[in-house]
């Protein structure tokens, strides 16, 4: 039954995303007003077959229904509820199942927000485009991607075996993908409704206010995708790190970057006309850019923790890319002239120019991850050369362009349109600059040391003070709406983003990392704390059996790092424990497990200060962007 549900469902979805297509696209080359009100009804029908697919798989995974090949293969009678739902985007198919849930969710969404504007030929193509983009993620899974294939239990087959192990650890493995899905596919409505003006030709401003909204709520969710991720990594893999430089890790923050890009420079779109090709272009590269992420993550091109394994779906993603890519040059050439602007950048201290300032450091970060990420597999296809590019690459050119960030995050709020006066700008700066270096001898008197560490403090005080800065003048202007706006909105994100830079420094850079042999009442010094080995012991249950010891640290609060065996994969995997602080985090892993109760054992400790601040200054980063949704320009009221 679950089978026949399930199929048939996405069979409906399918044949729905096609009809919507082809049914707006007749609709609008014909000006039939009758067959484009259909696209309505078209949107909820592909929602509903996406979440009966969904629904219907989570009840298949509840009942153990082992007849679904993809429940054998994920599924089991031992795993907690939790991990018995996010099975469900465990391995490749399932979590294309969350996919169109989500495509189906923001399609209804976009639907229910323009009904008035049903018949409009901008919403009709934005429209076409959605249809188009969730008819190729439901060819997917009717075709070779079908997480409803259904066959004979094996002859002697009890249980299943679960998720990976890895993946039925940690809490965060039930937010992390639906949160960095619900980004990555919240960019195809921003980018449909761009690709409706380009084919209307209906170039201007206007359309800005449409996708606003759209493009902060993907943005934030695909940040938090991000942070929980790295935090969920920084838990789980025992590795005492947060980010690898990852090839599927590159994937997640590149759409990111070009997001963030586009954030930016569409304010002087919307204040001065400018940059309309550019803004365009920052969208469709960061729909591209998911696409893109996604044949990283699901082709199998490359081995990595967050990669499903190889697949038949890399041409599949890959030709796709390429239609999007090379469908949406040929439209931004076709526009070019309409999209081009009259208007120049008069100054370079104008905040015109701040802003395309940070808009090349975002480009070239990108360029470089996507240059480290590639290179290998190109090279490897060209001659068969095996190449490893690994993080000194990504650090050493990244770093500088990060910090490049920083300051133009302190600068370009201080600055005005067209020009700025110098002394006014001078004077404006003083105080954050004064907080910069406070906070610079600060660190020097607490014992920082190091060159990058240093400046990025530097950096870090100039652009938080900026910050508060400007949210105090707007509180001061405004009351409570001064905070409560887009301006207080963006403010409370570069604090956020303060607080992350200056985590990061201070968790790579002061980052101590020991390996100690320790037998049952010793104690130990590391980076100033006491690590006393109390005892181990053993403990089982139906699905893991579990290697422990019991750590105390500083005299207080005991962990118990341990090593755990998953019975039904028979995968032996490390259990980190984390004493977490706002000042540092001590890290602990268990090298070498007792071979008898309290026997000796090698632990490994790793200090890490001021990590937590990475996870504090992501959440606050999500949360200014959510605020800056709260009140809206004149012309969102106007448009909406």
């Amino acid at each position: 039954m679950n089978q026949l549900v399930g199929f048939g469902a996405l069979a409906i979805g399918f044949t729905a995303s096609v009809c919507g297509f082809v049914g707006a696209v007749y609709g609008l080359l014909t000006k039939n007003k009758s067959v484009m009100r259909l696209i309505y009804q078209w949107s909820f029908l592909v929602t509903t077959a996406a979440v009966i697919a969904f629904v219907v798989m989570e009840i298949a995974l509840f009942q153990r229904d082992f007849t679904l090949d993809y429940v054998r293969t994920v599924g089991s009678t031992t795993t907690p509820a939790l991990f018995n739902f996010a099975a469900l985007w465990s391995s490749l198919e399932g979590s294309l199942l969350l996919w169109i849930l989500m495509i189906g969710i923001f399609m209804a969404l976009a639907a229910v927000k323009y009904k008035s504007r049903r018949t409009d030929p901008v919403f009709g193509w934005a429209m076409a485009v959605m249809f188009l983009v969730s008819s190729f993620f439901f060819a997917l899974v009717v075709g070779p991607a079908n997480p409803f294939v259904s066959s004979p239990i094996p002859e002697g087959f009890i249980d299943g075996t679960g998720p990976n192990p890895l993946l039925q650890n940690h809490i965060l493995v039930a937010f992390h993908p639906p949160f960095l899905y619900i980004g990555y596919v919240g960019f195809t409505v921003p980018f449909a409704f761009a690709i409706g003006t380009l084919i209307t030709g209906r170039i201007g401003e206007d359309w800005l206010a449409l996708i606003r909204r759209w493009t902060l709520v993907a943005w934030a969710a695909l940040t938090f995708g991000i942070v929980l991720g790295a935090w969920w990594s920084y838990e789980v893999l025992g590795w005492g790190g947060f980010w690898a430089w990852d090839p599927v890790e590159n994937a997640s923050i590149l759409p990111w970057l070009t997001a963030t890009a586009y954030i930016h420079s569409v304010m002087i779109q919307d204040r001065r006309a400018m940059l309309r090709i550019w803004n365009t272009s920052l969208l469709v590269a960061t729909f591209a850019l998911t696409i893109f992420g996604t044949f990283l993550t699901r082709s199998g091109v490359f081995e990595s923790v967050h990669a499903f394994s190889e697949s038949v779906l890399g041409p599949w993603l890959l030709g796709f890319f390429g239609l999007i890519t090379v469908g949406s040059v040929v439209l931004i050439g076709w526009r070019g002239d309409s999209l081009a602007s009259d208007e120049k950048i008069e100054s370079f201290s104008s905040r015109e120019s701040m802003f395309l300032l940070n808009n090349f450091a975002f480009g070239a970060i990108a360029f470089v991850i996507i240059l480290g990420t590639t290179f290998p597999l190109v090279a490897e296809l060209v001659d068969g050369t095996q190449l490893t590019i690994a993080r000194p690459y990504f650090d050493s050119m990244t770093r500088p362009l990060g910090l490049l960030i920083l300051f133009l995050m302190a600068l370009a709020p201080f600055t005005t349109w067209k020009n700025t006066n110098f002394s006014v700008l001078v004077e404006r700066l003083a105080g954050p600059i004064l907080a910069g270096l406070v906070v610079l001898v600060g660190t020097v008197l607490l014992g920082g040391r190091g060159f990058w560490p240093l400046l990025t403090f530097w950096l870090g005080g100039f652009a938080g003070f900026a910050a508060i800065k400007m949210l105090y003048q707007g509180v001061k202007a405004s009351g409570i709406r001064g905070l409560l706006d887009r301006r207080g909105g963006g403010m409370i994100v570069h604090i956020g983003v303060v607080l992350l830079a200056v985590g990061l420094a201070a968790s790579e850079s002061y980052r101590v990392d020991q390996v100690v042999a320790l037998s049952a009442g010793d104690s130990v010094e590391v980076a100033g704390e006491q690590i006393t080995y109390v005892g181990s012991g053993e403990r089982e249950d139906d699905r893991t059996q579990q290697s422990f010891v019991s750590i105390q640290v500083d005299n207080g609060r005991v962990f118990e790092p341990a090593v755990t065996r998953y019975r039904a994969r028979g995968t032996i995997v490390p259990t980190p424990s984390v004493a977490t602080g706002l000042d540092r985090d001590v890290y602990l892993v268990v090298d070498e497990t007792p071979t008898e109760q309290n026997g000796p054992i090698r632990l490994r400790v790793v200090i890490r200060p001021l990590v937590a601040w990475l996870w504090i200054g992501g959440t606050i980063m999500v949360i200014g962007s959510l605020i800056a949704l709260i009140r809206p320009s004149r012309k969102e009221i106007n448009l909406g």
